[in-house]
């Protein structure tokens, strides 16, 4: 089967991060994590652009659009670290006023753990007795709810968007890699030129192509081991090629006015949502066991 971008997908993508790139590039996103604060604007800007509405039906107001379109979206996000309850907004927009078009920000209670609580103007879940918690990520402030499990049965959407968002992370973390290894030179030669930086390169490249299969094919099939499967592979692209990342560009990439360890930062914040390796490894095995059908069974007992 083969998953080719449409020519209004490819549109819809390049259209998404031509405006994050005006609105959001590496300048603001320094500039955010000296002052951590939802940028109201451009959350309006992105609802008017139809972000959040992606998937709502035109007769409601929205873009009448798909979930592939959604994670194509989602995906540019992850790519320039853009901060906010996207997740939760997008999946509200239909059922919160406001949500749609940007005017309410919507954050919600997600394995006991909630972001952006404080600049919320909706949460949904049972937030009450939310303690802050000191995030990793400076872009990224948590609560913590006591009593609320980190496991269970995630929002199969959820889980997929933010495999989008991870995806876009790993891919990200390979661009500023392969860059840093032609630029930077050592003993006469760009640092590519070496084995080492080499493989580091191509396992990083490896990983963001594996992650992309998978998150694309889940959106088309939109069934929860496929999106299950996703998640692990972009939740491991992300974070390892983060890494990957920060060994090719050696102590800078640890500085503050690198970008390179605010993407590992967000992608281990990210790992910790619903949907995450333990509740993902959890459907994969019980879909294995289904399949195998009396041999499931057997393994069961």
């Amino acid at each position: 089967m083969r998953f080719r971008l449409t020519e209004d997908q490819r549109a819809l993508r390049d259209g998404v991060r031509g405006m994050l790139a005006r609105r959001f590039g590496s300048e603001r996103l320094r500039a955010a994590v000296s002052r951590p604060a939802l940028d109201r604007a451009l959350w309006r800007e992105l609802g008017d652009a139809g972000f959040f509405a992606l998937r709502l039906p035109e007769a409601d107001g929205g873009v009448g659009l798909g979930l592939p379109e959604a994670v194509l979206a989602f995906e540019e996000a992850g790519r320039v670290l853009l901060p906010g309850p996207l997740v939760a907004t997008h999946l509200a927009a239909g059922s919160v006023p406001g949500a749609a078009s940007g005017e309410t920000v919507v954050a919600a209670v997600d394995g006991g753990l909630v972001e952006w609580l404080a600049e919320a103007d909706v949460v949904r879940g049972d937030a009450s007795g939310a303690v802050p918690l000191r995030s990793v990520d400076p872009l990224t402030p948590l609560h913590q709810v006591a009593g609320v499990p980190g496991a269970g049965v995630p929002d199969p959407v959820a889980a997929l968007l933010t495999a989008a968002e991870q995806l876009g992370t790993a891919t990200r973390a390979c661009e500023l890699a392969v860059q840093h290894a032609r630029t930077r030179e050592q003993f006469g030669q760009p640092i590519g030129a070496f084995q080492a930086v080499k493989h580091l390169c191509a396992e990083l490249l490896v990983r963001v192509e594996m992650a992309r299969v998978a998150v694309y094919a889940a959106a088309v099939t939109a069934d929860p081991a496929d999106i299950a499967a996703a998640r692990l592979l972009a939740d491991e692209a992300a974070v390892r090629g983060a890494r990957d990342c920060l060994q090719v560009h050696g102590g800078m990439g640890f500085t503050w006015e690198a970008e390179v360890h605010l993407l590992l930062k967000r992608a281990w914040v990210r790992t910790r949502r619903a949907g995450g390796s333990t509740e993902s490894e959890q459907i994969l095995a019980e879909d294995l066991l289904s399949e195998a059908g009396g041999q499931g069974s057997c393994l069961r007992r």
